[in-house]
């Protein structure tokens, strides 16, 4: 009885190989398929019109079409989650070395009074509107931090501490790239024919506009000094998501321990401390202690959008067009009206 039931020992590990292959395939494949919708964004956001939303919101009108017509591409679901999950938390990490602490602490903190403004009054201002037009509250909530903050990836690392949804993430990110596009072409047909000077205007588009590429294109046209004060104005911003995610955490634990008592946990987002590392690295160590070019800089920068773009796919997978027409709407709403309180309010202060 003993002699029948033997297995062969050199056809077990086989058996158990052929699955883990499979799977180890289907992973990749998953992240692949991100990789080629994110190259396929890039090359739309390339074209007239286009270039004006950006890969970001590109690859998420792809991935949202994809959705539509041949649904969620479940084989591969493990390397898509893999991307929209994992690489997004390293994207944001990435993200640090835009900001530059040192820049901020010499010479932007007569700004940063007027970003801890803006961004609360983007924030409150925001959900009460949301609340008053029953939007949808949790993409109101990252809406209203996108818009206080730097856009996608102030949302991208938002979500995860608010326990948003993917579909919900992706929705806020198309959103504040579409809008953040439009106010930036506003802002530079209105530059000719308002009573400010060119440093006026580019504290008035860094205080106020949603994304660092939205600042850029809109000081731009008035001059390198406009220009660099818009972005000094924009880092503070930035900055200001570092104490930002944590008065979140907090929030969300007394909301959490409210409802299910001592029991509950919330997650530390461990990409945040990577975040102010790359951050301080980026201000103390490169220029200092290690020669970092320019172009450099530039590539990892690309390299940042590339692999948030691809996260991003992740998540606009997720999306249904009943949940854009169902959800997006309001929330869409209450963002304009804030967005527009924001400018015309944070051009009288300046």
């Amino acid at each position: 009885m003993e002699l029948e039931k033997y297995v062969p020992l050199e056809e077990t590990p086989q058996k158990q190989q052929k699955p883990l292959q499979n799977k180890v395939l289907l992973w990749l494949s998953g992240i692949a398929f991100t990789f080629f919708i994110a190259l396929l964004g890039l090359g739309l956001s390339k074209i007239s019109g286009f270039n004006r939303i950006g890969p970001l919101a590109c690859s998420i009108i792809i991935a949202v079409i994809y959705r539509q017509i041949a649904g969620y591409p479940e084989k591969f679901r493990t390397g898509i989650e893999f991307s929209a999950k994992k690489l997004l938390r390293f994207a944001i990490i990435l993200y640090g070395l835009k900001l530059n602490i040192d820049v901020i602490f010499n010479q932007g903190l007569p700004l940063l009074a007027r970003d801890i403004g803006t961004v609360t009054f983007a924030i409150v201002v925001m959900v009460l509107i949301a609340k008053w037009l029953k939007a949808d509250a949790s993409i109101s909530l990252l809406l209203a931090v996108g818009t206080g903050i730097c856009g996608a990836a102030a949302i991208a690392a938002i979500s995860p501490i608010v326990k948003a949804k993917e579909e919900d993430t992706a929705i806020g990110v198309g959103i504040i790239a579409l809008m953040g596009t439009l106010f930036s072409i506003v802002y530079t047909l209105l530059r000719p024919i308002l009573p400010l000077s060119a440093l006026d205007y580019g504290i008035w588009s860094g205080i106020s506009l949603h994304e660092i590429a939205h600042v850029a294109l809109a000081g731009a046209p008035a001059g390198e000094d406009a220009l660099a004060i818009a972005l000094l104005a924009k880092l503070g911003r930035v900055f200001l998501l570092i104490p930002l995610c944590f008065i979140f955490m907090y929030w969300m634990k007394k909301r959490t321990f409210g409802k299910m008592g001592n029991d509950a946990k919330i997650d530390f987002p461990w990409f945040l401390v990577g975040f102010i590392i790359m951050s301080l690295i980026g201000s103390y160590v490169f220029g200092t202690y290690i020669t970092v070019t320019p172009l450099v800089m530039d590539g990892i920068s690309k390299t940042t959008t590339f692999i948030l773009t691809m996260a991003m796919i992740g998540l606009g997978l997720n999306v249904s067009l009943q949940a854009l027409r169902t959800k997006a709407m309001r929330p869409l709403l209450a963002m304009t009206i804030t967005s527009l309180l924001l400018s015309i309010i944070s051009y009288f202060i300046v």
